[in-house]
């Protein structure tokens, strides 16, 4: 366990709500959003998903964004400069995190889901769902997001309704179903 994950683990209390799309099973993660959220709102973009992981290149940090304004997308000047102060942060803030790549994109059209409010923002449309449990027997959903009711995420996949918790979700994303590219 890095330094980071120690102090941010020690930073988060006794106990708390198992929320693995947020970061919750990795303090890096968690700690990411927590730096990072309030930066990328203050420059009109809402921070989608964090991903830290190790890769044949060594580890890498991405940030999925999201223009708050509508009608006008993520351009390169806006990663670049959330690169730049985010940098910034994590050198000031969790300097044990060293040795990594950050990766700065637009969430794209298949965009990752990860708050609860984006399972009821994006209800109607065609998502894949892995859970870290099996839910009627399966891990791996695609179909046709409902909505949330009750910390479960509701889905109709196969002509069926599922009611998959939301804190054993550990992926989840829109489909792109016309073929668009990105």
């Amino acid at each position: 366990m890095f330094a980071a994950e120690e102090n941010l683990t020690a930073m988060g209390g006794a106990e708390k709500k198992r929320v693995p799309l947020l970061g919750g099973d990795s303090p890096v993660v968690a700690g990411v959003w927590k730096l990072v959220e309030p930066v990328c709102a203050s420059e009109g973009m809402e921070l989608v998903f964090v991903e830290f992981q190790k890769e044949s290149s060594g580890r890498v940090l991405r940030l999925y964004l999201e223009s708050l304004v509508s009608d006008r997308g993520v351009t390169l000047e806006d990663c670049a400069t959330l690169s730049r102060q985010v940098t910034g942060l994590l050198d000031a803030y969790m300097p044990e995190i060293d040795n990594y790549t950050l990766e700065v994109s637009s969430a794209g059209i298949e965009r990752p889901l990860a708050k609860e409010s984006d399972f009821e923002r994006f209800a109607g449309s065609l998502v894949k769902i892995r859970t870290a449990e099996p839910v009627s027997d399966r891990k791996n959903f695609k179909g046709v997001l409902l909505g949330v009711a009750d910390g479960n995420v509701k889905l109709m996949a196969d002509g069926k309704e599922f009611l998959i918790p939301y804190d054993e979700i550990t992926k989840a994303k829109l489909v792109n179903e016309y073929g668009v590219s990105q």
